[in-house]
């Protein structure tokens, strides 16, 4: 996987992860010290500045899929950032994916088993500050301060230590009856079942409704559910 500039916008992939408001996750856009597969190392304080500014204009860096593209369509974005900050690690950040047809489908794609099938971030830039190597062992740059104008999730990481971390599973007493309902139980049965837990039907009843209610799914879950 190349590093893909335009001009001195440069899009550099690292690693990072609902079907309703409140869809969120978190994780690193990037991480310092760690020299990424193009050779560039970021230093603690990089991200400073750009936060700061980001702080009091209220102008986030979006929220992208795949870096987008350059068609308006791809260049929509999936979600909003709630929370940037720099820490010993590298850049945290914490995300909201939107109730559209795009960010439903990504946070299928993070919440998948055995494994997430999306979990890589990555950080669009402008390098304001950097230094190159001036040894053969050292990293092609050193940078100092970007200017941070993006970060997306990503299929391909460039630096592997840059992960989504966590991914919330929020979920309403309304999206959980409207889930039971349209698998086929009535309305009075979906709340008995949020208001009391699976044990509120027999397994008989259950059982007799559509085929695609899986009852270990119901059991496995319920807790989640009255929660």
């Amino acid at each position: 996987m190349n590093r893909f500039e335009c001009g001195i916008l440069e899009l550099k992939v690292a690693g990072g992860t609902e079907e309703a408001p409140g869809m969120s996750f978190s994780g690193y856009g990037a991480v310092f010290g760690n020299i990424d597969a193009h050779g560039d190392v970021i230093e603690q304080g990089a991200f400073l500045d750009a936060l700061s500014d980001a702080g009091k204009s209220g102008q986030w860096p979006a929220m992208l899929l795949q870096h987008g593209g350059w068609e308006a369509d791809s260049m929509m974005p999936v979600g909003v950032w709630t929370e940037m900050r720099e820490d010993s690690i590298g850049l945290y950040v914490e995300g909201k994916l939107a109730d559209t047809p795009r960010g439903k489908e990504v946070y299928s794609l993070l919440k998948m088993e055995p494994r997430p099938a999306i979990n890589g971030l990555s950080i669009g830039y402008i390098a304001k500050e950097f230094a190159l190597r001036t040894k053969p062992d050292e990293p092609r740059r050193t940078l100092k301060k970007v200017d941070l104008l993006e970060v997306s999730l990503v299929t391909f990481p460039a630096n592997p230590k840059a992960r989504i971390s966590g991914v919330k599973s929020d979920i309403s007493i309304r999206d959980a009856e409207r889930a039971l309902r349209d698998a086929g139980f009535s309305r009075t049965e979906a709340k008995s079942i949020l208001a009391s837990g699976y044990g509120a039907l027999s397994l008989r009843d259950a059982e007799e409704k559509d085929g695609k209610v899986i009852i270990e799914l119901i059991k496995r879950n319920i807790e989640t559910l009255k929660n």
